[in-house]
């Protein structure tokens, strides 16, 4: 064979390659309406900027005649590209190929970029669409998962991990997807689950379809395992794009300034009467984040999942920021389970990719009852504080209203080593409401007044005293508790100021191995 024919040869295979499992098979993936992974990479990545990495790869399994049974690629389609012009690594499982399940090659495939990502310092996302394991590969497969995670892993809090579920994802496939920073579902075409409606009719009878089980709405919006829900894939690998746009390379790179031709000084008069004369009336807390950020542009995570409190990112002066707020418009923005877990998680990742951390509050305190405490609200509620606590990324708080009891010390507290702390004038920090806090203050002579006109007079009284002391931020600031009051409209340009003095913060805390956060 001359150099030509090679030549040729090479051609060949790398067309044979890129069919996957053959254009029937695409053509069945398309019939779902879902794209293949060569599609789903080329919208990903910049255009041209894909090289693909062990196109030539095949299982090396003989039992149950899968000897005659090898595809190129086994599978998953691996490599680095660009987005944006920046360096990341990808891997796409292939369904077309033996359904996208995971041999012992897959796997080493996937490790391979994902090492690799580690060396240069660049994110990895992954594209999941999977059967599960490769049952002809016995233990290896299982042993292929196992490498997989454990460099999950290692690359958390390094670099960003993404992942796109856009078909099945079951059973021990789950857990790289769950070890990831962000998961984005699609609507109508994935799934996720560690055992199938099959197996939990027999095991439980209960009978439940697919979607009911792990479909995008119940993981978006009940579990709160997928951080974003799109109605079609390539609207997922776009939203990749973007969210990549507030993320540094890695841990220890700065998240990536751009130009801002939103004026660090503009202000909006309309936040000086957006919060309620009435303290029980609620408003979107959304409304405030669109005043401050540049062009009004805000990246919602977990948007259907625990509505109390809202988390994401934004850019101020052009510099990425993320955002957690209380949301009066849903449970009166009160702290439950699962808002602590939410909002714990969204501050833990800012803390590890250098991302400064803008906490909005208005916050009632932690929602009472059984259910809650029966599920651990105590611990919950602490790994929020702990990660506040722990985090030592730049750290602005703005108390919008209330702020009471011990929610008001875990929402970024001076004492929780916040840097700047500000109130608006219409700010309430107290251990309580005015109306539990004379409860207790003034129960003994409130048992002692029969009349009940006579009675509600002297709450009204009481509760008046408590509101002209608590219910305002100058008794905290007394304290050096909050370090200004300011007007509402100049909030967009104190922020700014204060993200570039706190620029160069440097907080390294004690020596450890590790911190021991309440799971």
């Amino acid at each position: 064979m001359d150099s030509q024919e090679k030549v040729k040869q090479l051609i060949e295979l790398r067309e044979k390659a890129r069919l996957g499992g053959g254009q029937h098979k695409i053509d069945e993936q398309h019939s779902k309406g879902r794209l293949t992974a060569r599609e789903r990479i080329n919208i990903l990545l910049d255009e041209g900027s894909f090289e693909e990495y062990d196109m030539f790869v095949t299982h090396r399994t003989e039992d149950f005649g899968m000897s005659n049974k090898k595809f190129l690629t086994d599978g998953v389609v691996t490599g680095q590209g660009t987005i944006d012009g920046r360096v990341v690594y990808v891997f796409a499982q292939d369904f077309t190929i033996f359904g996208g399940s995971l041999s012992e090659a897959f796997a080493q495939k996937i490790c391979k970029i994902m090492d690799q990502a580690m060396k240069v310092g660049a994110p990895v996302i992954g594209i999941n669409d999977s059967g599960g394991a490769r049952i002809q590969e016995g233990v290896r497969s299982l042993a292929g998962y196992a490498e997989i995670f454990e460099r999950n892993i290692l690359a958390s809090g390094v670099i960003p991990q993404i992942s796109a579920v856009f078909g099945p994802c079951a059973g021990g496939a789950v857990y790289s997807p769950a070890l990831t920073d962000f998961i984005i579902m699609s609507e109508k075409s994935s799934y996720m689950f560690v055992t199938g409606p099959k197996v939990t009719k027999t095991v439980t009878g209960e009978d439940i379809s697919t979607e009911n089980l792990g479909g995008s709405g119940v993981h978006g919006t009940k579990s709160g395992v997928a951080h974003f829900v799109v109605d079609e894939e390539e609207q997922g690998l776009l939203l990749i794009r973007k969210l990549l746009s507030y993320l540094p390379q890695n841990n220890l790179e700065e998240p990536p300034l751009t130009e801002c031709d939103d004026p660090i000084d503009r202000k909006d008069d309309e936040l000086n009467s957006i919060i309620p004369e009435n303290p029980n009336q609620p408003y979107n807390v959304k409304d405030i984040i669109f005043k401050i950020v540049d062009h009004s542009e805000f990246l919602e995570i977990h948007a259907g999942y625990a509505r109390n409190v809202v988390v994401g990112f934004a850019k101020m002066g052009g510099m990425p920021v993320g955002i957690v707020a209380n949301q009066p418009n849903f449970l009166a923005g009160v702290l439950d389970i699962d808002a602590s877990r939410k909002a714990a998680r969204f501050v833990r990742f800012c803390d590890a990719f250098n991302i400064p951390i803008i906490t909005l509050v208005d916050v009632p305190g932690f929602l009472p009852g059984s259910g809650q405490e029966y599920g651990g609200i105590i611990i919950h509620g602490a790994k929020l504080m702990f990660a506040y606590g722990e985090a030592t990324v730049p750290k602005l708080t703005v108390t919008l209203r209330k702020s009471y009891g011990g929610a008001h010390c875990v929402m970024s507290s001076k004492q929780l080593r916040g840097d700047l702390n500000y109130a608006w004038p219409s700010a309430e920090i107290a251990v309580m409401g005015p109306s539990g806090a004379i409860e207790i203050l003034e129960g003994k002579t409130l048992a002692e007044i029969d009349d009940p006109e006579r009675k509600a007079k002297y709450i009204a009284e009481k509760e008046t005293e408590y509101k002209t002391k608590f219910a305002n931020p100058y008794e905290a600031a007394k304290y050096g508790f909050i370090d200004d009051v300011i007007e509402p409209r100049n909030t967009r340009f104190r922020i700014i100021r204060g993200l570039r003095t706190l620029a160069t913060k440097k907080d390294p805390g004690p020596m450890k191995k590790h911190a021991n956060i309440p799971l």
